[in-house]
């Protein structure tokens, strides 16, 4: 490889970093959460990352200095120009190129975050050829790209809604949740269309009256999740996983599924807040039609509820297994025919590959869901639908992990605003089979359900402003925060007032930094609080804390 190749030049940096660090190649992937091969490559240069995600997650992970990240920023650029060089019709011999991204320049104008786990939190590309830059590489008069970073999001301030704290009921009894939740989702929840219409014409609405009535009783939004197709709907389609006689298949006949959602709807219309269109539609375990055939179904399943009940949320087909190309396949092509046309909002499944990965993986899920919505030109509203159907396979978190996870779950729905990210359906609650338990139906809330219940309690009436990442926000590369005012409150002599405060975090280790002069406390999960003094050391851990300010 030429000496002159940016990409030759890159590998050189990043080996600097590794080797300056003391990180072997297995080392530095565990930090990045990419494979040891992978980083073997990328330092010597025979591959270039497809975005710059990745090559600054490797920079941050080495401790480089901003200068350092703004020279890799240059030289992956350069190197990602040369690929498109290389592979261009008209490429001549002796140019190369790995891979198959474009200059930035050259991709559409869209300014988007580039999420992976260290979360880039801002890279754009000056496209009206501004030159310069910091790279003392930087060959004379080459284009030179802005590199900028910052807060993942900063918006105008708006109230932590309740039903960001969503759990999907993993049980039929109509019991709801001993401690405090925003909304439910009924789900394994004995509801299948298979068991509320077990044969044409006969539909038997006992379970769903109990769940919805408990619900009401505790004052919870309900979403029903629609699925499961009777098996004398669809006789000749694949078996559903569930012991009722449920198909996976849409129904032979559409004006079946136009009569339950009728029938549905009319019964509970003002009682149920919102409806899910299909389970999981990116899964043959629960869906095996085409995605045409779903577009139709949602199309009419929208009509009908409208029509009987206005108020209503219509939840398009939950999107799932986006870890995959195939799943976001199917987001796509059912973004393309026209199918968020015909509901409210998108229900996406977003969890870690592996429940053991920190939750905040979960946001290289949400960039992804962002590009093909985009896309397809639409920003719907979204809400997190649920999980994969392997989840009872992945083993139970030990009690720390699963306080630590459960809580971040929610955090994520909050450092994924700016993607319209609006409810967290946490899956579940009532069954033991997951690695988060929250509570068995008939027992009592775990350890992980009451620091839930703790996190509500810090953020009620509070209004979220921004959220944020690692050295871009002057915090350790590990580290995490979301920023709020508190709920007013009055204090004698001083009138009504709100107070700021932040949630910190790292998604791995402890991180230490010093403490801001007008931070006061620091409160914990399990309800202890220690005063903290401007300018001592203060140190997080994988624990979220919420740090207090002067009024």
């Amino acid at each position: 490889m030429a000496a002159s190749d940016p990409r030759a030049e890159l590998g050189r940096r990043l080996t600097r970093l590794k080797e300056h660090a003391g990180l072997s190649y297995q080392a530095l992937g565990s930090r990045t959460h990419l494979s040891k091969s992978a980083i073997h490559r990328y330092c010597a240069g025979s591959c270039t990352p497809a975005d710059f995600g990745t090559v600054e997650r490797i920079g941050r992970a080495t401790g480089a200095s901003r200068p350092e990240l703004e020279g890799l920023f240059v030289l992956w650029s350069r190197a990602v120009a040369c690929t498109e060089t290389a592979h261009a019709p008209d490429a001549k011999p002796g140019d190369t190129g790995v891979g198959q991204a474009r200059p930035l320049w050259q991709r559409p104008r869209r300014a988007s975050a580039v999420v992976g786990l260290t979360m880039v939190l801002g890279v754009l590309v000056i496209l009206n050829g501004l030159r310069g830059g910091n790279d003392p590489d930087q060959p004379a008069g080459a284009p030179a790209a802005q590199w900028v970073s910052g807060p993942t999001w900063t918006l105008p301030a708006e109230p932590v809604p309740a039903t960001l704290f969503g759990v999907t009921i993993n049980s039929a009894t109509g019991h709801m949740p001993a401690f405090t939740v925003g909304a439910v989702r009924l789900w394994d929840s004995g509801t299948l269309w298979a068991t509320l219409q077990p044969e044409p014409g006969r539909f038997d609405w006992t379970t769903l009256d109990r769940q919805v009535k408990g619900a009401e009783s505790a004052s919870l939004p309900v979403l029903f999740v629609l699925g499961g197709t009777p098996g004398w709907a669809a006789p000749a389609g694949p078996r559903a996983p569930y012991p009722e006689d449920a198909r996976a298949a849409p129904p032979d006949d559409p004006a079946r599924w136009d009569a339950f959602v009728s029938a549905l709807v009319h019964r509970y219309a003002g009682r149920i807040e919102a409806y899910e269109l299909w389970v999981l539609a990116t899964d043959r375990h629960f869906y095996s039609g085409s995605v045409e055939t779903l577009v139709d179904l949602t199309r009419r399943a929208d009509r009908i509820i409208k029509r009987a009940d206005p108020h209503a949320t219509v939840v398009c087909p939950g999107m799932g297994n986006l870890w995959t190309d195939e799943g976001r396949q199917t987001l796509r092509r059912f973004a393309e025919l026209g199918g968020y046309d015909h509901c409210d909002v998108a229900g996406i499944k977003l969890h870690q590959r592996s429940a053991a990965d920190p939750p905040e993986t979960m946001l290289q899920l949400t960039d992804a869901v962002d590009g093909i919505l985009h896309a397809a030109g639409v920003h719907p509203r979204i809400w997190n639908t649920g999980t994969t159907y392997t989840i009872p396979l992945q083993g139970r978190l030990d009690e720390a992990a699963a306080v630590n996870h459960a809580v971040r779950f929610y955090l994520v729905g909050l450092l994924a605003r700016n993607i319209f990210l609006e409810r967290m359906y946490l899956y579940n609650w009532g069954g033991a089979k997951v690695p988060i338990v929250l509570q068995v139906d008939g027992g009592s809330p775990t350890p992980a359900a009451r620091a839930v219940e703790t996190l509500q309690r810090w953020l009620a009436g509070a209004r979220v402003s921004s959220c944020g990442h690692g050295p871009a926000i002057d915090l350790p590369p590990n580290a995490w925060q979301c920023r709020f005012t508190l709920a007013a409150r009055k204090d004698p002599g001083a009138g009504t007032h709100r107070t700021r405060a932040t949630i910190l975090w790292t998604h791995e280790g402890t991180a230490s930094f010093t403490a801001a002069a007008d931070m006061v406390s620091v409160e914990r999960l399990d309800g202890t609080s220690a005063p903290v003094a401007g300018g001592s050391p203060l140190s997080i851990g994988e624990e979220p804390v919420l740090v207090r300010y002067r009024s």
